[in-house]
């Protein structure tokens, strides 16, 4: 695997880009996971971030966290790794699939609760529905938009 220090910064925007995304929001989940409270009930639910089991804390927060940063150190690859080969074709295969899951579930969430589809927006209460409409599904764009750029610039480099 070859570092490419030679290429333009231009190169590398889109991959840093998603690394900072990953990062903020692994930092989020880190702040939640020991004992931070801002903007959980907004995320999980009041219910959840009230009661906090184990699990929760261990899966959904410590987890998450962990795979975050996990696609930090992915999203710096994209920007400065330059394999060939079966690591370059699974690296832009992941890229790809992970930036369009997090577009679809922003774009698809936000899709079902402004049309009340399904009765979603009733079952997860006014504040859940509200932050999402507002900052949680278009943060998860701003994550798969980030992550989608970054892959195909990896691709024309």
């Amino acid at each position: 695997m070859k570092i490419n220090p030679g290429a333009g910064q231009h190169t590398r925007t889109w991959g840093y880009a998603a690394c900072a995304w990953c990062a903020l929001f692994a930092v989020m989940h880190i702040f939640w996971a020991v004992g931070g409270d801002v903007g959980l009930a907004s995320s999980a639910g009041p219910d959840l971030a009230a009661r906090r089991p184990d699990a929760f804390v261990l899966l959904g927060l410590w987890g998450v966290a962990l795979v975050l940063l996990a696609g930090a150190a992915f999203s710096v690859g994209l920007a400065r790794w330059r394999p060939s080969g079966g690591l370059r074709r699974g690296m832009v295969v992941l890229g790809w699939l992970v930036g369009t899951v997090l577009l679809a579930r922003a774009l698809l969430l936000e899709l079902v609760l402004l049309t009340g589809a399904g009765g979603v927006a009733s079952s997860v209460g006014p504040l859940e529905t509200r932050w999402s409409l507002i900052l949680w599904n278009p943060w998860f764009a701003l994550g798969g938009l980030t992550l989608v750029a970054a892959t195909r610039q990896f691709q024309r480099v």
